[in-house]
């Protein structure tokens, strides 16, 4: 029987005993509000950096309850947004800078995670992206003549046979690899995160939710905590907090996970490098193959709530998981009749650009960093690492890649922002139903959908 919801299956079943809650009015020099990646990296290097800087970290429900908590484990070099508009506005020179800077936060997450005792099933076998149509193989090729303008991506094309060598993917026409990418057990990297911040001497008050925040002031249920600087640090759910309802869409993402496959099933699909796989669908799919050897399975079910609503425990639509499922066994046949142990969804934020930010407003005492538009397992620690330098007014080459200080446009109104979402959806799958028919060119759907989308 499948578990639904229950936050994620990389919690086992068994949620974290509750931390203490905020019990009044508080000052700090740095307070964060969320208890995710990006709240416990810029915790843990701000404390590394000034151990006598007085951080605090405010969570309303427990710390990797969000997205860092139910992601599908890829930790992986994408610049969000894409390199392109980044250089036509800094220059190739700084851009393939910020590419290098995201190739070592791969490594830098992994070697935190070593240094502090997390163990977090982490296997670097790189990034694999499938095409299984013509259509798809024709936009992938074209994805492969970009990236080598961009040698620093570390990408490489591969035939249909030497896509199927590394994973038999059903019906694979070619693939795309780079070797920047592991995979991992994020809830096991969000809690042993917040562990290591505590080590540290910072405080995670959870149970504690931040109902407004405004200059130098985060306020909550218990009372007002007063700093020197706030950290916005909520991702999807940056919709709940006042005047920030239209900054980010929290777009939904669900994801499944089989039970343990047998050995007979790894020997025909292979995956013996452990890499992180999606494929070029418009409405993609994204994969791992656990420690355990489950596979995780993840893509867009319902992907937004009017509104912005952001859910509540990872309860995910039937249709949505047996759509996933469908996903699963036509790309890995050898999986059909494999029991799905659970299906789980979260919220991840799409800025109207569709680029990541990090910032800080000095005079107003608030930071912020998100919009990874769920690249966030990697960028998030890179974000982190710059928001220390802004904080600490440190002159460093973090603080002036392309992503610090940006604004993008606020989304549309509803019921403009849900028809708008709906409606890209509804092209990306029309465009990928005629696509698996065999046409050669993508559909003019998904042409039309990304203009309107801003991609």
């Amino acid at each position: 029987m499948t578990i639904n919801g229950r936050v994620s299956f990389w919690y086992g079943g068994d949620l974290p005993a509750p931390r203490p809650a905020l019990s009044g009015p508080r000052r700090a020099d740095v307070a964060i509000v969320g208890a995710g990646y990006t709240g416990l990296w810029t915790a843990y290097y701000l404390k590394q950096a000034r151990p006598d800087l007085d951080v605090v970290v405010l969570e309303r429900r427990f710390a990797g309850y969000g997205a860092s908590g139910r992601n599908g484990g890829w930790l992986t070099n994408t610049i969000t947004g894409g390199r392109e508009g980044y250089a036509r506005t800094h220059g190739r020179a700084v851009v393939g800078r910020f590419q290098t800077l995201m190739n070592e936060a791969v490594d830098e997450v992994i070697a935190v995670a070593a240094a502090e005792g997390i163990d977090a099933d982490v296997a670097k076998g790189g990034e694999l992206t499938v095409a299984r149509t013509p259509a798809q193989l024709a936009r992938l090729r074209a994805l492969a003549a970009a990236e080598a303008a961009w040698p620093e991506g570390g990408s490489v094309l591969l035939d249909a046979a030497a896509a199927r060598a590394r994973l038999d993917v059903a019906g694979a026409l070619g693939a795309l690899h780079h070797p920047h990418a592991a995979r991992i057990q994020p809830a096991t990297l969000a809690r042993g995160l917040a562990a290591a911040v505590e080590r540290l001497g910072v405080p995670v008050y959870e149970g504690t939710a931040v109902r407004e925040i405004r200059p130098h002031l985060a306020r909550t249920d218990a009372g007002d905590v007063e700093a020197g600087v706030v950290v916005r640090a909520t991702e999807g759910f940056t919709a709940d907090l006042p005047g920030l309802h239209r900054l980010w869409l929290p777009m939904n993402s669900s994801l499944i996970a089989t039970e343990p496959l047998p050995p007979e099933v790894w020997e025909r699909l292979g995956w013996a490098g452990r890499d992180v796989v999606a494929d070029m669908a418009h409405v993609y799919m994204y994969a791992q193959r656990t420690a355990d050897d489950r596979i995780a399975l993840g893509g867009r079910g319902v992907p937004y709530r009017y509104g912005s609503r952001t859910g509540a425990d990872g309860t995910t639509p039937e249709r949505t998981v047996a759509g996933l499922r469908a996903v699963l066994e036509d790309m890995f046949p050898a999986t059909r009749g494999a029991a799905v142990d659970h299906a789980w969804s979260g919220v991840l934020a799409v800025p109207r650009d569709w680029k990541a930010t990090v910032g800080l407003d000095r005079g107003a005492g608030l930071a912020w960093a998100g919009g990874y538009v769920g690249t966030g397992v990697a960028t998030t620690n890179l974000a982190a690492r710059t928001l220390r330098d802004l904080i600490l007014g440190e002159d460093t080459e973090l603080v002036r890649m392309p992503w610090v200080g940006r604004r993008a446009r606020r989304w549309e109104v509803e019921p403009l922002r849900w028809l708008a979402v709906r409606a890209v959806y509804g092209a990306y799958r029309a465009a990928d139903r005629a696509e698996a028919r065999g046409t050669a060119r993508t559909a003019v759907a998904a042409r039309v959908a990304d203009v309107v989308a801003g991609r």
